[in-house]
């Protein structure tokens, strides 16, 4: 599946979505307990993601990203700091917001079959079974994944379980979606494959996204916005305005003289603070 199986906005995002802050993040710490010390993790991380907006996060390894979006997503508590989800406190997981994972295997019930799954999440809203059904019929086929429904996960290859666990969140109707190194497990080419349908499925659905990811290249490639941060205890480092054109294409958009100058930019960045931390 690629952006051309999605409806897209011609506008592009930056144009057909009002500049509305959905998650307000205010100066987040976290620390860990190790033995009688406190280890600083996150050091004082304020962040706005508007409504619509793509926003990818990036650094080195360890520098905390992945404990940010969990505490964003409620489900780890920070030390100090408050986050906010369209206006209201984040303590626990919020009914607005979907996560999708690397481990996409340990997400989805391998004895249900593949609508099983989407709909999962959907009986604690109150749906009706016809709108379980239906609603997870048009997340599955929004992914591409129509005649798989009545399949097993285990039958089906990487790639397609990780369009399951993305129909899944889509199924939910989130205000945001918070994704965790999502396509880290499957191969080049299934990767690029799942960048153009989030891509595609953000713009058809107007979802927010907030993505960590280790690859430079997909961040400068999916994102409105690049988060760089610093290592441990990490804090925002810069954040960079991708002002590449939509929709994106895995060719085009790459040999853009654009999006090699934002692709250096963002690695200096990153080997920069690996040189001041001597690693």
């Amino acid at each position: 599946m690629t952006n051309a199986d999605v409806s897209v906005n011609p506008l592009g995002p930056s144009q057909a979505q009002p500049s509305l802050p959905v998650l307000e993040v205010s100066d987040l710490t976290k620390a860990y307990q190790v033995g009688t010390d406190l280890r600083p993790v996150l050091g004082g991380i304020s962040l706005q993601v508007n409504r619509g907006e793509f926003v990818c996060i990036v650094g080195p390894s360890g520098a905390g990203k992945s404990t940010l979006l969990r505490c964003i997503a409620g489900l780890l508590a920070p030390s100090s700091g408050s986050i906010l989800l369209d206006r209201q406190p984040v303590h626990e997981p919020p009914p607005k917001l979907a996560v999708v994972f690397q481990d996409y295997s340990r997400s989805l019930m391998p004895w249900m079959s593949v609508a099983k799954n989407v709909i999962l999440p959907l009986r604690s809203k109150g749906y009706s079974k016809r709108e379980q059904v239906n609603r997870a019929g048009e997340a599955l086929a929004a992914v591409g994944l129509t005649e798989a429904a009545s399949q097993y996960p285990w039958q089906l290859s990487g790639g397609m379980q990780q369009r399951v666990a993305i129909a899944r969140a889509l199924a939910y109707e989130p205000e945001a979606l918070l994704m965790d190194e999502p396509f880290a497990s499957v191969d080049a080419q299934t990767r690029s494959d799942l960048e153009d349908l989030i891509l595609g499925v953000r713009d058809s659905f107007g979802m927010t996204v907030l993505l960590v990811t280790h690859d430079i290249d997909e961040s400068v490639y999916l994102a409105d916005r690049v988060v760089v941060m610093s290592g441990s205890p990490t804090r925002i480092r810069e954040e960079i305005t991708v002002d590449l054109p939509s929709p994106r294409d895995q060719v085009s958009t790459k040999l853009l003289p654009r999006f090699s100058e934002l692709r250096a930019h963002v690695m200096t960045l990153i080997r920069e603070d690996r040189v001041n931390r001597g690693t």
